[in-house]
């Protein structure tokens, strides 16, 4: 298994970036996951579901399954945030697993950059960013750092293959 992150300010475009990437790296061949990190007082679940109530009644875990998919909901209660290490490690074996968020951690990222929010670049402050996927013009990108458009997604899609690193 592989993965690379997508860091970059709120309002980027990260998510609809990765929406349109997983189609291209699928269609190349690649089995692909995603690992998104939410704010603090995200739900995947509605309040008069079976699988709520489970929650909201103290389980730690509650599995939903069906003939068409499964999901797994863990409940912190108290005990601190997960690493993203021990994140991947619950995610079945892909080629690929595209990371949303996670930006302080220490794995190969690009930086998706919207000149329009107008806040700074993370690159160069973060090491970890070897690429840029930006609306920017080519001028205005450092020289020392990979780019790609960021409505080219064939671009990306080549630019996250190459710099995505195994793991563990």
């Amino acid at each position: 298994m592989r993965i690379i992150g997508f860091a970059g300010w709120s309002g980027a475009g990260k998510t609809t970036l990765i929406v349109k990437l997983i189609p291209a790296l699928i269609a190349r061949g690649f089995s692909v996951s995603t690992l998104k990190h939410a704010h603090h007082n995200f739900d995947v679940d509605k309040p008069g579901k079976d699988s709520y109530e489970h929650r909201m009644a103290g389980a730690r875990e509650v599995l939903v399954a069906s003939d068409l998919r499964f999901a797994l909901m863990h409940e912190l209660r108290g005990a601190p945030e997960p690493s993203l290490a021990t994140l991947l490690g619950k995610l079945a074996p892909v080629d690929l697993v595209l990371v949303e968020g996670f930006k302080r951690d220490s794995h190969m990222k690009l930086e998706v950059y919207r000149a329009a929010n107008g806040k700074p670049l993370l690159y160069p402050e973060d090491a970890h960013i070897k690429a840029l996927v930006s609306d920017l013009p080519p001028n205005d990108v450092p020289a020392d750092v990979a780019r790609a458009h960021i409505d080219d997604v064939e671009a990306v899609a080549s630019l996250a293959l190459q710099l995505a690193t195994p793991w563990p």
